[in-house]
């Protein structure tokens, strides 16, 4: 489906999402041949200064971001041509003359305003495009995370963000929705008959979603203080995974079909009490330790650190699913700072086979488990039990993989090039809905009430491992374990 003609600005433009994550994706789809000839790059920040003077921080901190296999010296310049500057104070409602002066108002055009900015500045800046007239029908408008920071402010959001756009021009952006693998879930799931009579609790254990990051805080630390572990990472990314694990199957692939199914599963996940608030959520903070051999501070002791803050960097969580597929199933989420290894996966454990007529010694019995790992090595593995060669009926597991860069040689997007294509193109399946989004904030909220009410401090746990004893004393009272520790040792 090939583009509109379109001017892409990017408020925010100077910051770190748009040097290496949008420019570079924009520049992979020049590459691809994929951009309108007249298409433009608006790249919007508060300091006065030129397009030239930009450029060369776009030189510095963009290009480096780029594979090298896909840099081509002409298709580079060709992208620059695309990119102007506008410097403005987006606060200022009589700023936005510059911005109305270089952008088209030709009505053919689609404008699409992309606010890589703080949540609060979202309401101003939308109401400022109203007044300048640049909020028009054939206008879209891409809200960046945090979506909010509790329930009250996920609605003002909405609210305010609704009366100057409808919903089909708001495109809320979780880039984990834009990976090629979780792509491949939807279509392992709906495109094959062979997983779904097994779908379900009659035959599923349970589900894992790990995300995990062996950085720390790094330069955030502004950001992450008053965000921490649930809001940065639990209650947009995981609750996403989840859902697209548990929901339905939608009637098709249209936007309203998919997430309606998958704000049914957010309506249906077991409410927190103040009793499994206790027993099933797990807050730790790292404090110094190793990774990689190599040491680094505890969260308190980073660049800018509260040294008594009580922010969590790593959270674990069970739940369940209230319906009649995964009734009894439990789900556990889990993500971390400076773990022992950067990985986001999903692990579908299958129950034990009823009975077991191998008797033979030296055997080794696991249950079946399938494997969809997001990063960094992108696939799927299915663990399945199988003979030995030689005399005997010995069993051990083996696994079927599927890399998908060794089974697809075709060029791979990367997240933000999926889902910019997707606000240019008008597609919403990706994107979450508002109702969504509120219902996502209302789960975890209580989770939040209860860490402001208690006087306990997160739990301390070593950088470099995989979090607090804790989250594995929460998985273990279920006579289960979290993969890794399930692993046998090489």
């Amino acid at each position: 489906m090939a583009l509109e003609e379109f001017d892409l600005a990017i408020f925010g433009g100077t910051g770190d999402l748009s040097m290496r994550k949008l420019l570079p994706a924009m520049y992979s789809r020049e590459f691809a041949e994929d951009l309108p000839a007249g298409a433009r790059i608006l790249c919007i920040g508060r300091h006065v200064g030129d397009t030239a003077e930009f450029l060369k921080q776009v030189e510095k901190d963009a290009k480096p971001h780029i594979p090298r296999e896909t840099f081509k010296a002409a298709v580079w310049e060709r992208f620059c041509k695309r990119i102007q500057y506008v410097g403005m104070d987006a606060t200022d409602p009589a700023a936005y003359k510059a911005l109305v002066d270089a952008m088209r108002p030709e009505p053919e055009i689609t404008n699409v305003f992309y606010l890589a900015t703080p949540p609060a500045l979202f309401s101003k800046v939308c109401n400022n495009l109203s007044a300048s007239g640049l909020a028009t029908p054939n206008s879209r408008v891409v809200l960046e995370k945090p979506l909010g920071h509790d329930l009250a402010s996920a609605k003002q959001i909405n609210l305010e963000v609704g009366k100057i756009f409808s919903e089909t021009q708001i495109f809320r952006i979780d880039h984990y929705l834009g990976k090629e693998t979780v792509q491949n879930l939807l279509a392992l799931r709906f495109g094959n008959v062979l997983f779904e009579p097994l779908w379900r609790r009659e035959w599923i254990s349970d589900v894992q979603i790990t995300i995990a990051e062996e950085l720390g805080v790094g330069n955030r630390m502004g950001y992450y203080e008053t965000s921490g572990a649930l809001r940065d990472m639990l209650q947009n990314h995981l609750l996403q995974l989840l859902c697209i694990v548990a929901m339905e199957p939608p009637t098709s692939m249209t936007s309203d079909a998919v997430r309606d199914e998958k704000l049914k599963v957010l309506h249906s996940l077991k409410p927190f009490t103040p009793v499994t608030l206790a027993q099933n959520v797990v807050r730790g903070q790292y404090r110094s330790g190793h990774v990689n051999g190599v040491a680094v501070p505890g969260y308190r002791k980073e660049k800018d650190a509260n040294p008594t803050s009580r922010t969590e960097t790593y959270v674990a969580v069970k739940t369940e699913i209230d319906t009649w597929r995964w009734a009894g199933v439990p789900f556990y989420l889990r993500t971390g700072k400076r773990m022992a290894d950067s990985l986001a996966e999903i692990v579908i454990r299958f129950k034990k086979i009823p009975h077991s007529i191998f008797t033979q010694p030296n055997s080794s019995f696991e249950e079946n488990c399938l494997v969809i790992r997001l990063q960094p090595d992108e696939g799927l593995h299915l663990n399945l039990m199988a003979k030995t060669p030689g005399d005997g009926m010995r069993l051990k597991p083996v696994e079927l993989e599927l890399n998908f860069l060794e089974s697809f040689k075709a060029p791979r997007m990367e997240a933000y090039e999926r889902l910019l294509l997707d606000v240019l193109r008008g597609r919403l399946t990706l994107f979450m809905r508002s109702d969504e989004l509120e219902a996502a904030w209302a789960w975890v909220e209580p989770i939040l009430e209860y860490w402001e009410q208690e006087e306990n401090e997160p739990i301390p746990y070593n950088a470099g491992t995989w979090g607090p004893a804790a989250a594995s004393a929460l998985i273990g009272r279920d006579g289960l374990q979290w993969r890794e520790e399930a692993l046998p040792e090489v």
